[in-house]
């Protein structure tokens, strides 16, 4: 309660940055993400503030200490001892790591400087060397390669001079000239240093790229999402509103000379609104309750009869070919959409009060295809017959979602027609890749 406490007090920005580990699925406490493939402390988001490392510097501090007490003890008459000024030095070196992450490259160089003067003090090798590996450990994976290369390079050249050349001058007195073996167990340390941290880094580099491609594939299906349900709503306004809008013309004409047929207008009127209203409250109970199934299922060329009757209601005789049954929910619904758009678009913008619909399935590997064909014989009533731009990009996206092909424009014996051909193979995999 008391961490849950003080991550609501911290700032906005915080918050987000410390959100990857908020889906943890223990409810109440972070995931140990880091010690089983996710990402550990190196490999915050860009932009995060970084924290002291308070505890893994202490237990490094304790390390550092009791070692070299240990070290010293292993090595008495060989090198000088721990005077106070070692400890102070072993000290400093270790306290240095608390600035690592928000300083990287001044604690690699000040560890690697702090380690040289104590090793050319004469005192006792031990555990002052973890400090340097942690030190250019965190240069490297925050990416001053080229810093923690020259640290590690400085340390290890200061090493060879204090050990074969400036013996003769430095402390213990009467020492002699390390082996020189012992200088590829050294360079050998130094290879596994740098090799684990350019690991890390890599990893660091792959654990980003993964988080924004994962971020970018969101943003991908939410886009998705947001025309799917933008064409849904425009087909189901768009039809809707314009038997609508046939109707009350009708109505408003036949008022005083035709009572009873201005009375099957209004009737055909409240029919088309509540099947408008109950289809958008399907679409946006999607939005409320994502994830959860749908009420009602996606309508399809199984309506296909009413859309014919809702056209007949604004005066569009319709004429039917053929039958697609047993389609995908994907290619159904797509199908009947694209009927449905084009007759509306007939019904604004030809003159024309009969259309042809031709449904035609083509058997084939896989499931074949279905083609689509919506035909009037106009002429236009307007500059933009057949449709003008929402409703034709509605189709040609629904269309271009499953592997298919559109295409609509004036006939050269006049009218307009719509051709569509829609994968049925296709369509099936995209449902099951979903």
């Amino acid at each position: 309660m008391a961490e849950q406490g003080a991550d609501e007090g911290a700032s906005p920005e915080r918050g987000r940055s410390r959100a990857w580990w908020r889906s943890s699925p223990v409810r109440g406490g972070p995931s140990w993400r880091g010690w089983h493939g996710g990402p550990p402390w190196w490999n915050r988001p860009d932009g995060e503030e970084p924290r002291w490392p308070w505890r893994s510097t202490l237990v490094l501090t304790v390390v550092v200490m009791v070692g070299s007490n240990a070290a010293a003890g292993l090595q008495e008459g060989e090198r000088a001892s721990l005077e106070p000024f070692a400890r102070l030095l072993l000290l400093l070196g270790a306290v240095l790591l608390l600035w690592r992450r928000k300083y990287p490259v001044q604690v690699a160089f000040g560890t690697a400087a702090t380690a040289m003067v104590y090793l050319g003090a004469g005192y006792p090798y031990g555990p002052v060397f973890l400090t340097v590996a942690l030190g250019v450990f965190s240069a490297v994976v925050a990416g001053h390669r080229g810093a923690a290369w020259t640290a590690m390079g400085a340390f290890w050249a200061g090493h060879v001079l204090v050990a074969h050349w400036l013996y003769r001058w430095l402390p213990p007195a009467g020492d002699d000239a390390a082996d020189w073996g012992q200088e590829v167990v050294v360079v050998t340390w130094v290879v596994a240093i740098v090799a684990f941290s350019e690991l890390a880094r890599a990893r660091r580099e792959q654990w980003a790229r993964d988080r924004a491609e994962r971020a970018q594939a969101a943003r991908r299906r939410a886009d998705e999402e947001r025309l799917r349900i933008a064409r849904e709503l425009h087909d189901v306004l768009a039809h809707s509103i314009s038997v609508i809008n046939v109707q009350a013309g009708v109505g408003l004409a036949l008022l005083d000379s035709d009572p009873e047929q201005a009375r099957t207008a209004l009737t055909t009127i409240k029919a088309a609104s509540k099947e408008a209203l109950g289809e958008v409250r399907q679409v946006l109970d999607t939005l409320r309750t994502p994830g959860d199934a749908p009420r009602a299922p996606a309508p399809g060329l199984a309506r296909l009869p009413e859309l014919v009757e809702q056209a007949a209601g604004a005066g569009l005789t319709v004429e039917v070919e053929g039958t697609a049954a047993a389609l995908p929910p994907g290619t159904d619904l797509a199908a009947f959409r694209i009927v449905q758009e084009a007759l509306t678009n007939v019904v604004r913008h030809s003159g024309s009060r009969h259309a042809r619909v031709r449904l035609e399935r083509g058997e084939g590997e896989g499931g074949g295809e279905l083609r689509l064909r919506i035909d009037d014989d106009g002429p236009a009533t307007g500059a933009d017959a057949g449709g003008s731009g929402n409703g034709l990009a509605g189709m040609r996206e629904r269309v271009a979602a499953l592997g298919g092909t559109i295409e609509a424009g004036p006939r050269a014996d006049g009218g307009f027609r719509v051709l569509a051909v829609l994968p049925v193979r296709a369509s099936r995999e995209a449902e099951e890749d979903r």
